[in-house]
């Protein structure tokens, strides 16, 4: 995919996914997540929501 805010939100949450307790990494994946929203299409919106729900957990 093109988009690199799209990109760059996929691998913050990645991040915080594998550092359990680390609000620092967590608060970068919502803020490259949030960033990322305006600018995608459906398709990647729909992901964006999910990985923020993951996050949320």
């Amino acid at each position: 995919m093109g988009n690199r805010l799209y990109q760059e939100a996929r691998k913050y949450a990645e991040i915080a996914k594998g550092s359990p307790g680390q609000e620092e990494a967590i608060s970068r994946a919502k803020n490259a997540l949030s960033s990322a929203f305006a600018n995608s299409t459906a398709a990647e919106q729909e992901q964006l929501r999910e990985m923020q729900q993951k996050l949320e957990q």
